[in-house]
């Protein structure tokens, strides 16, 4: 039997900090985000909300994905103006063998990892070493001129997929090792040294989760929902969030909306999800049980919309029969399915400006140019994933936060409560009978709906003819910045013959999981991942992969091609030795 090669190897919180001291130092950016681009508040709005039993200073973050997974991942969406995150989704199934590549996001977005690429134990580990690091970060004065007074943010499990999993006791360890989180913080926090060592006991709250999001996905049925979500509660005293699916709209509308209004006329449905997944009617009476269970037990429960669609594999880029929908036909998508829970809920749904009620949480098709408007509905937090992958990553978040607060400034709208009412008093002007029908009813316009359609989101590609080399390249930096893991560096080293291009770019070979994003919006012909200087820190790890690329050491720099170019970069690089 073969030995499995682990697709993830984070690193030590010592290491990320040392980074970014030096980082910071040299370059004034963090995790290859400039500073310039971190999200700082604005003191003529306010944009906290109370979220997970905690008030946060923003009401956005990144979904659970590629993006909630490892340490570094999470303080780049913390920089970026993130102030609640739902962390990548877990289930008891940890060593799957996802297909790579696994993301297309060349228009409308695919992809085929549905949960953590790590043991249970390592993302329990990556959950902490978040928490804490943010916590450091929060306190660290260098970053205080960039990020002004952050405020709270908060942290969100999120589970699948069937009940035996989550009732099993690893799954146990991991969510009470979030709910008391004490020894765990306190043995981090010796490596929390260097200029970070008066921070070393910086304050750090031991209960790091106070709700959890339930992944409906694959078929899981109602009754199997209904369980795990009374588990959670009264086993683990979670909050507990169930997020629905889009098929709940059923087959016909959702080809009516996807094939006929928004033109994806070449993605074929899947018939077997609809047929698997929870229907309406019983969704219905699902969510009356679980609102009075959760009452009964003092708890709260929510609804999250939505997961992404379930599709037939029609591209041939990522290996399978199926593949996950995302991005902005999931968005109409799931906009008009919330419309359609408020009709059948009336005054149940904690949305526009009541004040009471289920909360509902979105997450569907989220980009920085419309998150201002989600948030008006007062869906409560906005995540976001697809956007995040795109050219600019993680920096697109703090766009569309400055957007938000633009926007609310030319209301007049001082808090979220002002911005929501501002909201409804638009659509109720405009003779809707409340800002979630009254976005619904645009999205069917054809002003409303045309900057989500296929031939919106098909625009071609930046190409270059040419064929990427291991240095020199067009130097765009698209691989830095859609790469979810942090796993690319640019490095400024001159124009020193016979090299070309003033910025070379490295792979932090640990952090790089070949999910295939770089390869998308690189515009030369190659995979960035493959081609361009493979750097491991981790010698046991360069073994595993058969000594590919190069091996970091503080004494010699080792690998299949250890010449005096390589050299110069990593010389620039201080951290990594």
């Amino acid at each position: 039997m073969s030995t499995r090669i682990e697709p993830l190897h984070p690193w030590s919180l010592e290491r990320l900090l040392g980074r970014i001291e030096q980082e910071w130092a040299q370059e004034k950016s963090i995790f290859s985000l400039a500073g310039r681009r971190f999200w700082q508040a604005d003191p003529d709005v306010d944009l906290s909300a109370v979220i997970g039993g905690r008030r946060v200073a923003t009401p956005v973050g990144p979904a659970a994905g590629p993006h909630t997974q490892m340490a570094q991942n999470l303080a780049l969406g913390w920089l970026a103006g993130a102030r609640t995150f739902e962390l990548k989704t877990v289930q008891i199934l940890d060593e799957l063998d996802i297909p790579r590549p696994c993301i297309d996001m060349e228009h409308e977005g695919y992809n085929v990892e549905w949960s953590q690429e790590l043991k249970l134990e390592q993302s329990l580990d990556e959950y902490v070493k978040g928490w804490l690091l943010l916590a450091v970060l929060r306190q660290w004065e260098p970053l205080r001129g960039a990020i002004g007074e952050p405020g709270d943010h908060a942290f969100e499990l999120s589970v699948g997929y069937d009940l035996a999993g989550i009732r099993h006791e690893r799954m146990a360890a991991l969510i009470d090792g979030l709910r008391q989180a004490g020894p765990r913080l306190d043995a981090l926090r010796a490596q929390v040294g260097g200029p970070f060592a008066h921070l070393r006991d910086v304050e750090a709250d031991p209960v790091i989760v106070r709700t959890a999001t339930l992944s409906t996905f694959h078929g899981c049925p109602p009754d199997e929902i209904e369980g795990i979500v009374e588990h959670l509660m009264t086993r683990h005293g979670l909050d507990v969030t169930v997020k629905l699916n889009p098929t709940l709209l059923g087959q016909e509308a959702v080809a009516a909306i996807l094939h006929d209004r928004l033109g994806y006329t070449d993605v074929p449905l899947d018939a077997a999800a609809f047929a698997g997944d929870l229907q309406w009617d019983r969704a219905l009476q699902m969510i009356d049980r679980l609102e009075t269970f959760a009452r009964r037990e003092g708890r709260e429960f929510g609804l999250k919309l939505t997961n992404t669609l379930v599709v037939q594999n029609h591209r041939g880029i990522m290996a399978g029969d199926r593949m996950y929908l995302s991005g902005p036909p999931l968005h109409v998508l799931a906009v008009e399915l919330l419309a359609r829970l408020e009709a059948a809920l009336p005054g149940r749904l904690k949305l526009d400006c009541a004040e009471a009620g289920i909360p509902v949480a979105f997450s569907a098709g989220v980009d920085k140019d419309n998150v201002a408007d989600m948030v008006g509905l007062g869906l409560l937090p906005v995540t976001v994933c697809s956007d995040l992958l795109k050219p600019g990553g993680y920096g697109r978040m703090a766009q569309g936060l400055r957007s938000l607060a633009k926007r609310m400034k030319a209301a007049k709208a001082r808090d979220l409560g002002a911005w929501r009412a501002h909201a409804d008093a638009q659509a109720r002007a405009a003779g809707s009978a409340s800002a979630t029908a009254f976005a619904a009813a645009r999205l069917a316009t054809p002003e409303g709906f045309e900057r989500y359609t296929a031939a919106a989101v098909h625009d071609p590609l930046r190409v270059v003819d040419h064929d990427l080399e291991m240095f020199d390249c067009a130097a765009c930096g698209n691989c830095v910045t859609v790469c979810p893991n942090n796993a690319f560096l640019s490095v400024p080293t001159g124009v020193k013959p016979p090299l070309k291009s003033r910025s070379q770019y490295l792979v932090l070979a640990e952090l790089c999981n070949e999910c295939g994003n770089c390869t998308t919006f690189c515009p030369e012909r190659g995979a960035p991942w493959q081609v361009k200087p493979r750097l491991y820190t981790d010698a046991a790890v360069w073994e595993a992969r058969g000594r590919e690329g190069f091996l970091m050491d503080t004494n010699e720099l080792a690998g299949t091609d250890p010449d005096r170019t390589v050299r110069l970069f990593v010389g620039k690089l201080p951290w990594l030795r």
